[in-house]
């Protein structure tokens, strides 16, 4: 079983998705981020970064609870665990994280090379 605290943000949404599709059981822990719910001491256990998506599941490696977050690592964790939804050679996984890490990065280095994008947000 995988506890899933979320609110509604497109992040949030990609692990819905992949939840349902790769079948997986769940339950939601709605967290209101608008109410500051983020930064009680109780879900900063969860991730210290006071941000959703989190999951706990609860028969993680060794059978032994896990906790997540950050939708990419909890995507491809999924797609681990369930053998769905991943490229079938080693060679072409490792392209696919290269290519998140490369777009991640640049979308950082615009967020905070950019000045006047802090007006927009």
């Amino acid at each position: 079983m995988i506890d899933l605290y979320a609110m509604g943000s497109p992040n949030v949404v990609k692990i819905y998705i992949a939840i349902e599709e790769m079948g997986l059981p769940y339950t939601v822990h709605p967290v209101d981020v608008f109410g500051e719910e983020q930064f009680k001491p109780e879900f900063l256990k969860l991730n210290p970064n006071a941000k959703v998506p989190v999951i706990t599941d609860h028969d993680g490696p060794g059978g032994k609870p896990c906790t997540l977050f950050e939708s990419g690592a909890i995507l491809l964790y999924l797609a681990e665990k369930t053998g769905q939804f991943l490229p079938k050679t080693s060679l072409r996984i490792d392209e696919a994280i290269s290519d998140r890490t490369a777009a991640f990065t640049h979308a950082t280095m615009i967020e905070y090379d950019d000045p006047h994008r802090a007006a927009y947000r």
